[in-house]
């Protein structure tokens, strides 16, 4: 009985000291995302941030090792603006707006600054940043008298009235739906517990497309715009709403856009991620 005993707690001690000698392995995490979003464009070339709205997001990071991982991520956001919020007075004058949704997949290479350790005290925060890729759809729409108007099918820049700019000799075609982006984040990560992290971050995303907000180059002019029944039609009337704050402005080839600076937008978020975790045994050397 007593050389059992003996036994037992030999193999006890055995079984501690290999457990000791496990090092921990973080192999990635997932979590969720919540925060603000704001637009920088055309509607908005002061780059104010004054008119944020919501964004949620999920996202799962592949951990290659203490400092490296690559995450996927998927987001919905809400962005706008109107002229009525800008300090210049052409701006104020042209009174264009826009809404849209934006639904964003991406997928960034991520490096922490400082070593992570989940469930380590000594290793339980690091700023971290990241840099990809991504698409993102949107459509964007304005109210006129009440009534929602998706902008797009208008053609409000002559898409689809066959308009040739008389700059370059080319048609204006309709913009797709679609578009790509260059997501930059910034944030710093603390570990709560064992398996719980909290975030918050930055991202900015340069974008592929100038039509976001669906202002880009310049007027056209409402007489290219056939009247419907003696009356405007909605693609000439949401095309130059400066009408509403005095005489109209929106004479064809005057600018409208800037069209070789892209549409941008950042979004900034806290978030609560859960480690996967797993302990290893250390090669034997």
């Amino acid at each position: 009985m007593k050389n059992c005993f003996l036994g037992i707690l030999i193999v006890f001690m055995l079984l501690q000291n290999l457990i000791a000698q496990d090092v921990y392995e973080q192999l990635g995490e997932f979590g969720i995302t919540g925060g603000v979003a704001h637009y920088f464009g055309d509607l908005n070339t002061r780059s104010k941030i004054n008119r944020p709205k919501p964004t949620v997001g999920i996202f799962f990071k592949k951990q290659f090792n203490n400092y490296l991982g690559i995450r996927a991520s998927a987001h919905y956001a809400q962005l706008g603006y109107s002229d009525v919020y800008s300090s210049n007075d052409f701006e104020k004058r042209r009174n264009l707006s826009f809404n849209t949704e934006i639904v964003e997949v991406a997928v960034q290479g991520d490096f922490n600054f400082f070593k992570f350790v989940p469930g380590d005290p000594n290793y339980s925060f690091t700023p971290f940043v990241a840099l990809g890729i991504g698409a993102f759809s949107f459509n964007p729409y304005a109210f006129n008298e009440g009534k929602k108007l998706y902008l797009r099918p208008l053609g409000t820049e002559g898409q689809n009235i066959g308009y040739i700019n008389p700059n370059d000799g080319k048609a204006r075609k309709t913009y797709g739906s679609m578009a790509m982006c260059i997501p930059i984040t910034a944030g710093i990560k603390y570990n709560l517990s064992h398996n719980l992290n909290l975030t918050f971050q930055i991202t900015h995303r340069l974008t592929s497309t100038d039509y976001m907000d669906d202002v880009s180059t310049t007027f056209v002019g409402i007489d290219k715009f056939p009247p419907l029944n003696g009356q405007p039609s909605t693609a000439g009337i949401m095309q130059d709403r400066s009408f509403e704050t005095g005489a109209p402005i929106g004479t064809e080839g005057r600018q409208r856009g800037l069209s070789n600076q892209k549409d941008q937008f950042i979004t900034a978020e806290v978030g609560i991620s859960f480690s996967i975790n797993s302990y290893r045994c250390p090669a034997t050397k």
